[in-house]
């Protein structure tokens, strides 16, 4: 599938219920923060990744995606796109179907390997906006 097509992107939403956020915050004023509750709120199960936190919404953070012990279906990327390779290098890695660059992730290397690992890609698109625009439907699909 293309990348950032409304077919990945709902795809994506539908199919893709374990999201690890590489990136997240403890902080609530984070965007990262604001995102993943967000998800939680809609029965999306969040696992925080990030070396500088040791808990997030009440559950153990990870430093790595290779650390988590659990399947992890899409890996949401929070970081900036110098660094967004290395994430998208660790999706393929530990089998994700797909990654998601946050609004403002930019890298074009990074997803293309992505796709050509057969993963499903979005980038530089918010989750929670394309989910808000698109999450009734694609709920009532599953």
């Amino acid at each position: 599938m293309e990348i950032n097509s409304s077919e990945t992107i709902k795809k994506i939403l539908g199919e893709c219920r374990t999201i690890a956020v590489v990136g997240l915050s403890s902080n609530p004023g984070r965007p990262s923060y604001g995102v993943a509750s967000y998800m939680k709120r809609h029965d999306y199960r969040v696992i925080a990744v990030n070396p500088n936190e040791a808990e997030v919404f009440g559950e153990r953070a990870y430093p790595s995606l290779a650390a988590v012990p659990d399947k992890i279906e899409m890996v949401d990327i929070f970081r900036r796109s110098s660094e967004a390779g290395r994430a998208v290098d660790e999706a393929i890695a530990v089998g994700a179907k797909a990654v998601w660059l946050q609004e403002g992730v930019i890298d074009q290397a990074a997803a293309r390997r992505a796709a050509d690992a057969g993963l499903l890609v979005v980038m530089d698109r918010c989750w929670l906006k394309e989910h808000a625009r698109n999450g009734s439907r694609v709920t009532s699909e599953r």
